[in-house]
């Protein structure tokens, strides 16, 4: 069962969505405020269960609504995703995968863990 953990920041508040085993697989943005942040747990919750997945790492690649996960190369040529809310502002961001099939991976964690994850305090 993942959980969404809630964290200050030097600079505001931010939370890490970490799936059963711990390990890290969405970052939000920093917010200012924690209800804020809470508003952005809720929008993923919501969110990345119906989104669907919009594959930027192919030529003429097909675009979808929002909400969406959309996987793209970074300057390093590794793969990443985000995920954007209904309204387009992303919501959380994966980590860099050296193979697509991880990062594909890493949106499946987040379509399952998501939903009912708990919301702890660091």
């Amino acid at each position: 069962m993942g959980k969404f953990v809630v964290k200050e920041t030097n600079t505001g508040i931010k939370f890490d969505l970490k799936a059963g085993n711990g390990e890290v697989i969405a970052t939000s943005e920093v917010y200012n405020s924690k209800a804020a942040c809470m508003n952005g747990i809720e929008s993923v919750k919501k969110n990345a269960p119906v989104a669907a997945v919009e594959d930027q790492t192919v030529e003429g690649f097909a675009k979808e609504k929002n909400p969406k996960f959309e996987v793209y190369a970074d300057k390093a040529g590794e793969f990443r995703f985000r995920l954007t809310a209904t309204n387009g502002q992303i919501i959380a961001t994966g980590e860099g995968y050296k193979a697509k099939a991880g990062c594909m991976n890493g949106i499946e964690s987040v379509k399952k863990n998501a939903p009912d994850a708990a919301v702890e305090e660091a």
